[in-house]
């Protein structure tokens, strides 16, 4: 696992760990182990107090087993810092034990690094310590066997290793997140810019899982470790800062709360009052946040750095620990009675909790001199739920439902973490993915029929859609925001009433995917698109291979199922669906193919036809297209071909077929590549509009784009975009240059002739390629 500060000496054999620290690994085996002389023996004596109060005996003798056995295997190592490495194994199982995770998982805990830094197997481990517990440990064990091109690659591949795992057990993300935070600890001894890379990679990833799935004391000290770590002088400035501050208010908070502690029986209120000072690193994030507003020009930027700080009002705050639901409530009502409740500043997390199951009621108010406060009123329940998170399911035994629906929403984000892996588009994107996904801040929007949603913040009305359900995203075409229509790529702000307008067929843009937010949408989206392009692909290579095989009086239903098995044996290929799709997508030719396959069909039944030897000569007859076929048959951008146009098929690697005009460079540039090329012809379309652009030479006049948009529209056809360049200053000429949306070509010829009788136009032609 994260051996980060391992160091053994007389070693030979090095891998490298996922936060770049080397382990070595000795060649001896390690010695027998003597409890005797046993030097991390009343660190274990610790970890038995701890287990001993909620395991049975059998369970602790199994933990004191694996104790021992990881002595074993560690003897001999010591990490950087100079003390024995098994401390490190002890340190994490201490920290799993403080959460009450069962036997397993603290063997697991024990003997986590036992196969990556010794000679042990997971069938070893399995023999001595069950199946579970080797599973676990495999789970915590990297990928060290397997060479990556990159370090983002191996870290991508390591951490998808650990998710699938999580998705089954979350014991394993337990353990991992105590590893990190043990060697968080213990970051000091390290070189500062590995320090700091391994902060920054626990501030993207390990921090926010630990918030997502409700570990919050955990994941506060992970941060400020992190902090301290990434930057230690911010961290120094501000801890000056900070403490001049309390020593500032000191007397003001007091009388705050004592003002708190006075009102709260009056009400009938019981409630455990505990001070707390906002964290430093949560103070940056909020100086930062400052800082950015200032440059948006939210805040006036003068001087902003300098006085960042004392933006950040509410570094002191109280939480108050009610009985029962309705007493955070009327809590609430008591402290805004007696100070007044600064605005905006209110949040209702119980009726309205985040993802990862917090629930509480937050205010600020505005105390004695001016002081601000932030509170935060809950149940015991709550705070255990807010402290523990997903562990409380171990930590309390009560059969809980609030814990159990935390359990199954953890589940489920950790589905839709991996199914962003299955979508995304590389280890870099998936790792961005994943980052986006744990920590975004979050926004409530509601449906019209009143269901809440939360989602990340920058969300559009497309990520919403997909919250919803994904057919509903699949066939979302347009929506209204409070009653408002609105562009779905607008960004929702909490309290927005959504309601999603759906087509009958679903269609999802391909443009989608550059403002949603959401891993889901983006995963659902990208699946979508990559099962379309594979069907039309495969529906356009049957079309191909048929039209190569016509000439031969062939088709492809008429081919011998025995010679199919003959070539996609010979070939290597799985089925028929994979040669079309290969064929579609360009990566096959289709007259080579048809050859081949003539060949095969020759050895099962004679001769094939009766044009036998064309080869890749063989003339295909025509393929017809309409312009609509989808990802696999595009129009080519740079000779915009339309209706009419004498058009030829281009068979290009990885893209399918583009449609050119028979004159276009590229495709006279191609014509001596035999069996790249397919000649075509039009299908009557009268549904579907093409794209063509025309250059208008016009005198300068009164309303001239004017005159002339007005004539294009009197031929019923759109204007896409319209671009006006002068020639010279003291010219009267104007070039105009329009995308218009036409049917076909006798279309274009009708709007081109209206044009020419405006007063004022020049000369109208129709771009073409190079032009």
């Amino acid at each position: 696992m994260e051996s980060d500060h391992a160091h053994i000496p007389q070693a030979t054999g090095i891998v490298a760990d996922d936060a770049g620290a080397d382990v070595a690994c000795p060649e001896r085996s390690p010695p027998d182990h003597d409890p005797a002389l046993d030097p991390a023996g009343p660190l274990f004596s610790l970890l038995k107090e701890k287990i001993v109060t909620y395991l049975r005996d059998e369970d602790v003798s199994r933990i004191e087993a694996a104790y021992r056995f990881a002595a074993e295997a560690h003897s001999g190592q010591t990490r950087k810092s100079g003390e024995l490495y098994i401390v490190h194994p002890l340190a994490v199982a201490s920290i799993v034990a403080d959460w009450h995770l069962d036997a397993q998982a603290l063997c697991a805990a024990l003997l986590h690094d036992v196969v990556e830094d010794s000679f042990i197997s997971k069938a070893e481990i399995a023999e001595r310590f069950g199946l579970p517990t080797a599973d676990l440990v495999d789970s915590l064990s990297k990928l060290d066997k397997f060479k990556f091109p990159s370090h983002e690659e191996a870290r991508a591949a390591n951490f998808y290793k650990m998710l699938l795992a999580m998705s089954s057990d979350l014991r394993v993300i337990l353990i991992k997140l105590a590893d990190r935070l043990h060697n968080m600890r213990t970051l000091f001894v390290m070189r500062p810019d590995k320090r700091r890379r391994i902060a920054g990679e626990t501030l993207e990833i390990y921090a926010p899982i630990a918030r997502r799935i409700g570990l919050d004391a955990l994941f506060q000290e992970l941060e400020d470790l992190s902090f301290v770590n990434k930057y230690p002088w911010r961290h120094r400035v501000l801890t000056r800062a900070v403490t001049a501050e309390r020593n500032h208010r000191r007397r003001l908070l007091a009388q705050l709360q004592a003002g708190i502690e006075e009102r709260l029986p009056q009400w009938s209120v019981e409630a455990e009052v505990q001070g707390r000072e906002k964290r430093l690193y949560s103070i940056y994030s909020k100086m930062k946040e400052r800082i950015v507003e200032a440059h948006l020009g939210h805040l006036h930027p003068t001087g902003e750095k300098r006085r960042a700080f004392s933006h950040v009002y509410d570094i002191h705050g109280f939480r108050l620990i009610v009985p029962d639901v309705a007493s955070c409530y009327l809590g609430l009502g008591a402290l805004h009675s007696i100070y007044q409740p600064y605005p905006g500043r209110f949040k209702d997390y119980i009726a309205m909790p985040r993802e990862n199951g917090y629930r509480s009621l937050h205010t600020t108010l505005i105390g004695p001199g001016g002081v601000l406060a932030e509170l935060q009123i809950r149940t015991r329940e709550m705070h255990r739920i807010a402290e523990s998170g997903v562990a409380a399911h171990w930590l309390y035994k009560d059969d809980d439902k609030s814990i159990n629906e935390l359990q199954q929403q953890t589940h489920a984000w950790l589905q839709s973490l991996l199914d962003l892996q299955m979508n995304s588009g590389g280890a870099s994107e998936f790792l961005e993915q994943v980052k986006v996904n744990l920590f975004p801040g979050e926004i409530f929007v509601i449906s019209p029929k009143g269901r809440i949603f939360s989602l990340p913040a920058g969300s559009t009305p497309v990520d919403f859609a997909y919250a919803v359900h994904t057919d509903v995203g699949h066939r979302c075409v347009g929506c209204r925001v409070n009653s408002d229509h609105k562009p779905l790529n607008t960004e929702l702000q909490s309290g927005d009433q959504v309601e999603i307008i759906t087509s009958a067929y679903p269609s999802p843009n391909p443009a989608w995917l550059n403002y949603v937010r959401t891993g889901r949408a983006r995963a659902r989206i990208r699946h979508f698109l990559k099962n379309k392009q594979q069907d039309e692909a495969i529906s356009l290579g049957e079309r191909l291979l048929n039209l190569a095989l016509r000439p031969h009086g062939f088709t492809v239903d008429e081919i011998a199922p025995a010679a199919w098995e003959r070539f996609l044996r010979d070939r290597g290929v799985a089925s028929t669906r994979d040669i079309y799709a290969d064929i579609g997508l360009g990566n096959r030719m289709p007259v080579a193919v048809a050859r081949r396959l003539l060949l095969a069909q020759k050895r099962v039944d004679g001769p094939a036809d009766k044009e036998e030897g064309k080869g890749e000569n063989a003339s295909m007859p025509r393929l017809k297209i309409h312009g609509g076929e989808g990802g696999s048959m595009l129009l080519a951008r740079c000779c915009q071909p339309i209706p009419g146009d004498p058009v030829v098929g281009l068979i290009r690697r990885g893209h399918g077929l583009e449609v050119h005009l028979q004159d276009c460079p590229v495709v006279v540039r191609m014509r001596g590549h035999l069996g790249r090329w397919v000649d075509a012809d039009w299908e009557p379309d009268e549904t579907r509009l093409f794209d063509v652009t025309i250059r208008i030479l016009c005198h300068c006049g009164h309303n001239m784009l004017v005159r002339i948009a007005n004539a294009i529209s009197s031929c019923d056809c759109n204007i896409q975009s319209a671009v006006m360049d002068h020639q010279a200053e003291a010219s009267s000429i104007t070039i105009l240059r329009m995308t218009l949306q036409v049917r076909d070509r006798q279309h274009l010829a009708q709007v081109m002739r209206r044009v020419r009788q405006v007063s004022g136009v020049v000369r109208i032609a129709r771009l073409r390629s190079g032009a």
